[in-house]
């Protein structure tokens, strides 16, 4: 299986974008779900759980300040690993001045569907580019 980045649908937010690229939904087989996540400068999103999948976060560009479960929140950097237990509440931050960049995974696969039902949930189509990846300011 190959999948290239303009052949799955875009996820935005307020605070950014995720492209799915390994989802059960998607893939035939897939257990776990795989994408890439940009959070936008000074962006972040709420704290939140998945009750039913472990994630995986690293850091492949950009910098932050993550929580995971009561404990204090700490700064991430690209080539920073962050483990979050199933259930556990979490939330990740940029601090910098460009966009970070996270690969983000599901154990199992999966909950990336409740995502959908978000407020500021907007899916482009395959292909489809957000404004700021093609150099439009985005207000706010």
């Amino acid at each position: 299986m190959h999948r290239e980045p303009d052949s799955v649908p875009t996820m935005l937010f307020d605070w950014g974008s995720i492209k799915w690229h390994v989802t059960p939904r998607d893939v035939f087989g897939a257990s776990s779900s795989f994408g890439e996540v940009v959070i936008n400068p000074n962006k972040g999103h709420d704290r939140h759980q998945h009750p039913n999948s472990d994630e995986i976060l690293y850091v492949i560009e950009g910098e932050g300040r993550q929580t995971v479960g009561d404990g204090p929140e700490f700064a991430v950097k690209a080539g920073d690993a962050v483990w979050i237990p199933m259930g556990t509440l979490h939330s990740t931050f940029n601090t910098g001045w460009r966009p970070m960049r996270i690969i983000a995974t599901y154990t199992p696969g999966g909950a990336e569907d409740a995502l959908r039902d978000l407020p500021d949930f907007v899916e482009l189509a395959p292909g489809e580019h957000p404004t700021w990846a093609v150099g439009e300011v985005k207000p706010g």
